[in-house]
């Protein structure tokens, strides 16, 4: 049998497809104290040494996406089992976004309870938490068009929490229903009735599940501590895939 190689790259060709570097960056956002966080690094080599830029680098040979932006993560933070819900976000460049010429980045995002960060990594001086609403109001500036990123990253974010059981990605295993509304009100941004929240949240089939048990409150009440339905749990290199129906919808102004 005779097989036969076409050539589809043509370098004299004037439709030859141009070849540049590929690289990952991460929106990992947490909820800490109330407030929505975003991991930052500190730039540790140009270009924009010592800016706050989003964790990432550039794809390895043999990697896909995913295992390239797990690998990023765990350098920058030191933690080697991330925890929560990380998912690709969208492609952006490659033309115009990073000084040194064309690079195109596959940036994901991450939804995570809090998590120390134990060591920075070989491109970065630092990894930290920070608050988001400071990079929103520009007392935080990030390098290359993070703050871009970060923006289409929100707004997924506030989305997954209307249509899919992603918010307690923000929690431990178990919770209770004011640290999941924490969650909601810190993601969307605005405060919720906590009666109709605990009504909707719990009326959601295939959302939560009573665990059974009780843990003291906020003001020292029993409150009851819930999980997510079997149905809403996600499989070990498997996001789930459950939809909120009907909805928790975010209010609207």
């Amino acid at each position: 049998m005779t097989i036969t190689f076409y050539n589809w790259y043509m370098p004299a060709s004037p439709f030859a497809p141009e070849r540049f570097p590929v690289t990952v960056d991460v929106v990992a956002l947490t909820v800490r104290n109330g407030e929505l966080n975003i991991l930052l690094i500190t730039r540790l080599i140009e270009p924009f040494k010592g800016k706050l830029a989003l964790p990432g680098g550039f794809v390895l040979a043999g990697e896909d996406l995913l295992e390239a932006a797990g690998r990023e993560l765990a350098e920058e933070t030191g933690v080697e089992h991330l925890p929560g819900h990380l998912e690709q976000l969208g492609s952006y460049g490659p033309k115009g976004r990073d000084p040194r010429g064309d690079v195109l980045t596959v940036a994901h995002l991450l939804l995570a309870p809090d998590f120390p960060v134990l060591s920075a990594g070989s491109d970065a001086e630092q990894a930290a938490w920070y608050p988001v609403r400071e990079v929103l109001d520009g007392t935080l500036e990030l390098a290359f068009d993070h703050a871009h990123i970060l923006g289409d990253a929100l707004e997924r974010a506030k989305s997954k929490l209307e249509y899919s059981p992603l918010g307690a990605m923000f929690c431990d295993d178990e919770f209770t229903i004011a640290q999941l509304r924490a969650v909601y009100e810190a993601v969307w941004g605005t405060r919720l009735d906590p009666r109709n929240f605990h009504r909707k949240a719990t009326g959601t089939p295939g959302f939560l599940e009573d665990t059974g048990r009780m843990t003291a409150g906020d003001a020292g009440r029993p409150a009851a501590l819930f999980r997510l339905a079997p149905e809403a749990r996600p499989t070990p290199g498997q996001p789930t895939r459950a939809v909120l129906n009907p909805p928790l919808m975010r209010p609207r102004d």
